[in-house]
């Protein structure tokens, strides 16, 4: 058997954040087309307003636990029966709008057919730019035909398997695992063992590769994985995580495995 390498998905294979960024400053712009405002504020304050619902909600710490954040929020179809995700999916129309209306208000704008407008749109403009970074394709391609290759990510399960699809990686994996289908987020240990259950791998035997370290690297190494850190956007490395083994780019991915004796 191969060993196996599992990979997170956000920010470690598909660009998240940044597709955020730009998804609020396109929706906020709109908005300038008809008032006089400044989208950059407006983009700024929407994502504030975001934050503050989304935090005040029932279900934030399941939220938190699974792994969905304010601005997910604000484009996922939160589909499926699970309690609380059918919670999400009745308040999020009203999330939309309100996040979009409050920060309207805060530029002395009173539109609320803007702010549902709005609503729709930031889905739309996030739907628009689904990317991959440029290291992934040919490192998934070089460490396919030597490690078997398992996706761990925390998030909406129809969010996560829609970036899955939209990114075109979905082939390199033989198995896909999202925390909210099992209702179990990284680090918890539980969420590691799950994936390496489904090829009968010892913990010895695999690595988690990803761009958080307290989710992705200390919790699998807690399970008994090893850890490889991507550290795309050079952040300095917090104490406690000296031995932690980082790359800048996948593409240094197949040299620390060779580190490992893996």
């Amino acid at each position: 058997m191969q060993d196996v390498l599992l990979f997170d998905l956000d920010e470690t294979l598909v660009v998240e954040e940044q597709a955020a960024v730009a998804s609020f400053e396109a929706t906020a712009q709109v908005a300038a087309f008809s008032h006089d405002i400044k989208a950059a504020a407006l983009a700024i304050g929407a994502r504030s307003c975001a934050r503050q619902l989304w935090y005040s909600t029932p279900v934030h710490q399941y939220c938190f636990r699974i792994g969905i954040s304010s601005w997910e929020g604000l484009w996922c179809r939160f589909e499926g029966d699970e309690p609380n995700t059918c919670w999400l999916r009745e308040w999020s129309p009203d999330y939309r709008r309100e996040t979009w209306r409050l920060a309207l208000v805060e530029q002395g704008i009173d539109d609320s057919a803007l702010a549902e407008e709005l609503g729709t749109r930031f889905g739309a403009e996030r739907r628009a730019r689904h990317e991959t970074f440029p290291d992934v394709v040919p490192a998934l391609s070089e460490l396919s035909g030597n490690y078997t290759l398992a996706l761990v990510t925390n998030g909406a399960s129809c969010l996560q398997r829609e970036k899955l699809a939209a990114s075109g990686l979905s082939d390199y994996f033989a198995a896909v695992v999202v925390s909210a289908e099992i209702g179990i987020g990284k680090p918890d240990l539980a969420i590691f063992e799950r994936a390496l259950a489904q090829f009968e791998c010892d913990p010895a035997r695999a690595t988690m590769i990803g761009d958080s370290l307290s989710r992705d690297i200390d919790g699998a190494r807690a399970a008994g994985l090893k850890g490889v850190w991507i550290n795309r956007f050079g952040q300095a490395r917090p104490h406690g995580h000296v031995e932690v083994v980082e790359v800048s780019t996948l593409s240094d991915l197949p040299a620390a495995m060779n580190a490992f004796g893996a």
